[in-house]
């Protein structure tokens, strides 16, 4: 009797374990496909390479020193890189800032 107890528990974990890895995998791909899509956009407008210029920043706006009394204490370490989509973020600004200077003849030292 114990034994047709434990198996349902046994199939039932099995099973809730399975809808995770799919889950899990259902979010990779949706992930892939937004980097793909992220990765794909071509700039060829100014107005919009400017926007994308000012929206995302230059370097990681997490990043801080703290400092007490004149001494720093302890440092914030650039959290940026933890953002599955940081790498697309960083080459779509950097396409529209070279989509800027290349074809624009604009100086983009504001930007920086």
């Amino acid at each position: 009797m114990l034994k047709t107890n434990s198996q349902p528990m046994i199939i039932s974990s099995f099973v809730n374990h399975e809808e995770q890895n799919r889950q899990a995998k259902n979010q990779f791909n949706l992930l892939q496909k937004l980097r793909q899509f992220l990765d794909e956009i071509e700039i060829d407008n100014r107005q919009v390479a400017k926007l994308i210029a000012k929206l995302i920043p230059a370097q990681c706006p997490f990043e801080r020193d703290i400092v007490v009394f004149g001494r720093k204490i302890a440092h914030i370490p650039p959290l940026c890189k933890f953002n599955p989509l940081y790498d697309q973020f960083v080459g779509l600004r950097f396409r529209a800032l070279c989509y800027l200077v290349d074809k624009c003849g604009e100086d983009i030292q504001s930007y920086c």
